[in-house]
């Protein structure tokens, strides 16, 4: 059955936040349906509308909607570790209006009829919108690129072989060749997989004293220096997803210096953690790329607050229990982060690094102009997708009240600040928090 279509609702004494007008003050916001109709900080000064369902926010922070452009859905292929609806619940508790997901499931999205097959199952869902990207190559497999063009006509809203890289160079010069000419971006995991091959976490001192075998830094700078020079000769736009080494911002940055249509994203691990949350072979803490030093923490974080940085997504990867439960070794890398995105994200806030409002622009507004999507805005005809949430509130981590399927946080028991009060989706309210 379709969702009911929500009459005209006015949310009264928010603290308005949109990235767009770069609003951060007191007002009210009036949807009708599924559309934002009006927002501003005089808006109610006349009078509420008579006709309208009011709902106070008591002061609490109006954003819009996060937008998440790396997330890993499971679903067709992994059910158990995670679904489109459990993904939807974990995303929408989390603040999430919008996600885009990997096509690393089984089948790989490197068709038409896998595209459609996810947008399809999410609106039926009706929780967060999802988006899918699109193999780069067929089967994921490196070799021959995949329908680019059909691809993108069908809604992929770029290109990635997901967890692993286009090692390939004259595949990634094609690939970044034939992107431009639609006009779409080709995203990389930056890890140079010769030398990543067999290493379990960040080349170092800690590695060396657990006895486990590193992956060196190296294996990101190369790989995005190499492809820096494709993008150079081939104007395509190349995204660097979840950046975590000090040198590969710094290659980001010289790049953007260039003029090249370079762009990055980072996750949470990588600004909010560093290698020593490994601590006894705590594989929860097993991600890729691997936590690095508070060197490279310290310079993801200055990444982020000069703009080399454009965006903050969760990298979500969940994983079962028996493929965590393992010897360091062995188990799988990933972790969960739809639940805990924003209020990790806001430990930026609360540090004074960045302001509420730029916290608030990397996780919705900055994602969306990478991707084209008409979303991150509280303007006026927009779609009504924000959420409402108090910045101050704290609590701890526990990964057994997340509505994800899987538990795998390396954020577990991590003391944090900031709560999703109310999650709205086209209008209508998809999530709301316990009194």
């Amino acid at each position: 059955m379709a969702p009911q279509i929500p009459g005209r609702i006015a949310y009264v004494n928010a603290r308005l936040l949109d990235p767009v007008s770069r609003l951060d003050a007191p007002g009210g916001l009036l949807t009708e349906g599924e559309t934002i109709i009006a927002m501003g900080a005089d808006l109610f000064a006349g009078g509420l509308p008579a006709d309208a369902e009011i709902i106070d926010c008591q002061g609490a922070c109006l954003a819009p909607g996060l937008v998440d452009m790396r997330v890993q859905l499971r679903e067709p292929g992994e059910e158990h570790k995670e679904t489109l609806r459990s993904a939807g619940e974990a995303a929408v508790a989390g603040g999430v209006t919008s996600m885009v997901c990997l096509p690393n499931t089984t089948p790989i999205i490197d068709d038409v009829a896998a595209v459609e097959f996810v947008a399809r199952r999410a609106r039926k869902i009706g929780l967060a919108k999802v988006y899918p990207y699109a193999a780069a190559t067929k089967r994921m497999e490196g070799q021959e690129l995949a329908e680019i063009g059909m691809l993108a006509e069908a809604g992929a809203l770029g290109f990635t072989d997901g967890t692993k890289a286009l090692r390939n160079a004259q595949v990634m010069r094609r690939a970044l060749a034939y992107a431009a000419t639609f006009g779409v971006m080709i995203l990389q995991h930056p890890e140079e997989p010769s030398l990543a091959d067999g290493g379990v976490m960040n080349e170092g001192e800690m590695a060396s004293r657990l006895g486990l075998a590193g992956i060196p830094p190296a294996a990101e700078i190369i790989m995005i220096e190499r492809d820096i020079r494709l993008v150079a000769i081939t104007g395509g736009r190349y995204h660097v997803s979840h950046v975590s080494t000090g040198e590969g911002v710094a290659c980001i940055r010289q790049a953007k210096a260039r003029g090249l249509p370079v762009t990055c994203d980072t996750a949470p691990p990588y600004f909010a953690l560093n290698e020593l949350a490994i601590g006894n072979y705590r594989t929860f803490a097993k991600l890729s790329p691997p936590l690095r030093t508070e060197m490279d923490r310290q310079a993801v974080v200055q990444g982020l607050k000069d703009g080399t940085i454009d965006a903050i997504a969760s990298d979500h990867a969940p994983q079962d229990q028996d493929s965590k439960r393992l010897p360091f070794a062995q188990a799988e890398c990933g972790g969960v982060g739809l639940e805990t995105l924003l209020a990790i994200a806001l430990e930026l806030y609360h540090n004074g690094h960045l302001t509420l409002l730029e916290v608030i622009h990397r996780l919705s507004l900055a994602p969306a102009r990478l991707l084209k999507l008409a979303a991150g805005s509280l303007q006026a005809g927009q779609a009504a997708d924000f959420l409402i949430f108090d910045p101050e509130p704290a609590w701890r981590v526990n990964p057994e009240t997340f509505r994800s399927k899987s538990k795998n946080s390396p954020f577990d028991g991590r003391p944090v600040q900031g709560k999703v009060l109310r999650t709205v989706v086209d209008g209508r309210t998809v999530y709301l928090a316990d009194a």
